[in-house]
């Protein structure tokens, strides 16, 4: 390699790794720009709080709240659900900064498969904090409610309360993304249709053995994760039947239209 060459390759490094740093620097502006707005809108971030806390305060009996068992919780705790609100408002701006970051070194049958992905995958994390805030969260909390042995009351620590909800979206967000995942592998030709129906067997173990690990110890909340979890794989796997793995003759076609433009 000759030393124009060398640093030619060298410029370009550097060059991409400040337009990287341009654009984590646009994604983290625009996120505190939204925090900022929704801080003076919802001061102390009280009703976006109250949002979060509402399904576990319905099953609370009457008369009763949540607690603060640290100094700090009643600030920090507000400002990392309204942090949270911020990331999820802008997630769609961060992921297109992430689109034209990555875009202008794919091929033309990635830049098709990209974009239906970015925005598949945004939407199936959404619908799986969503399953879990309307549908996990009022069952779950209300069950725990009831194994509440007479004589004590039930308080929760706010922020406890909300690693637990956060931990909760996160499960149950990545796990929707099951789908995604299955038919990327295949449409990528990493692994087949016919391997993924002999690993079945395997994926439902791991599914409760994923729940296990990210719910409470109980019964009820690890199927709520693992039942979808298994249920996400099988969509998958059947909505890959009507994708075409792409084929050796489209890669070279798109490697030379490339290399001619």
């Amino acid at each position: 390699m000759s030393d124009q060459e060398h640093n030619t390759r060298h410029e370009t490094f550097i060059s991409h790794l400040i337009e990287l740093r341009n654009r984590l620097l646009r994604s983290i502006i625009a996120i505190l720009v939204v925090f900022l707005f929704l801080y003076l809108v919802f001061p102390k971030g009280d009703a976006i709080y109250t949002f979060l806390a509402q399904p576990l305060m319905n099953v609370l009996p009457e008369g009763t709240s949540m607690i603060a068992t640290e100094v700090t919780a009643p600030f920090f705790v507000p400002l990392k659900v309204t942090l949270m609100a911020a990331f999820l408002i802008t997630l769609p701006y961060v992921l297109w900064q992430l689109w034209a970051f990555v875009a202008p070194g794919l091929y033309r049958h990635e830049k098709k498969l990209m974009i239906p992905v970015l925005l598949s995958s945004l939407i199936l994390f959404l619908i799986g904090m969503a399953f879990a805030y309307f549908i996990v969260f009022p069952v779950v909390f209300k069950f725990f409610a009831t194994l509440v042995p007479d004589g004590v009351q039930m308080m929760t620590d706010i922020g406890k309360y909300v690693s637990f909800v956060l931990t909760m979206f996160l499960a149950f967000g990545v796990t929707f993304e099951t789908p995604v995942v299955v038919m990327v592998l295949i449409y990528m030709n990493i692994v087949t249709l016919e391997q993924f129906r002999n690993a079945r067997p395997y994926i439902i173990v791991g599914a409760f053995v994923v729940a296990a690990i990210f719910t409470p110890p109980d019964v009820l909340s690890q199927l709520f994760l693992a039942f979808p979890l298994w249920l996400l794989y099988e969509l998958g796997m059947f909505l890959a039947r009507f994708i075409t793995s792409r084929s050796q003759e489209s890669e070279v076609r798109d490697q030379e239209s490339e290399v001619k433009s």
